[in-house]
């Protein structure tokens, strides 16, 4: 399984939505520059996380994007899974009910099925707001490193 581009933008758009639309709302520009993405692509993703419930688009001078929801209450496998579709690791694992003709016969669908199992677990046991709160704490580190380079340049 790899999660494709689109997915990763859809975290990443996320993610900032949750940093930075708190007080208001977010355009695309703005999300663009500050995560390296461009508006056209910006622009087939955000129908999808629209669609799912968990941005809000307002029109208008002031208009862009809003969470929905606290970003403690969306997890990372509910943006993957808006963005990509189902996250299993095989197209006979895609549907609720099992349809390939060898699901009885086959050797391997339990391992398959666990596969699938571990992955929604996991990414859907990290919110967006611990993603958040990573990129927090990635940014302190950051900052207590450049200062110290400062400090022995001095």
């Amino acid at each position: 399984m790899k999660i494709s581009t689109k997915g990763r933008y859809a975290l990443r758009i996320v993610i900032d939505l949750a940093k930075n639309s708190q007080e208001h709302c977010v355009p695309l520009k703005d999300i663009s520059k500050r995560q390296h993405i461009t508006i056209k692509y910006m622009e087939q993703i955000m129908p999808l996380l629209t669609k799912a419930g968990y941005v809000k688009s307002y029109r208008g001078n002031n208009g862009g994007y809003k969470l929905n929801k606290p970003a403690e209450e969306l997890s990372a496998g509910m943006i993957l899974r808006a963005a990509e579709g189902s996250l299993s690791p095989n197209a006979c694992l895609d549907d609720e009910i099992n349809t390939c003709p060898r699901c009885g016969l086959c050797d391997t669908i339990g391992f398959w099925e666990g596969l699938k199992a571990v992955v929604n677990e996991y990414t859907d046991s990290v919110s967006i707001a611990d993603l958040v709160n990573e990129e927090k704490r990635k940014d302190k580190i950051m900052e207590t490193f450049k200062n110290k380079q400062e400090e022995n340049d001095e």
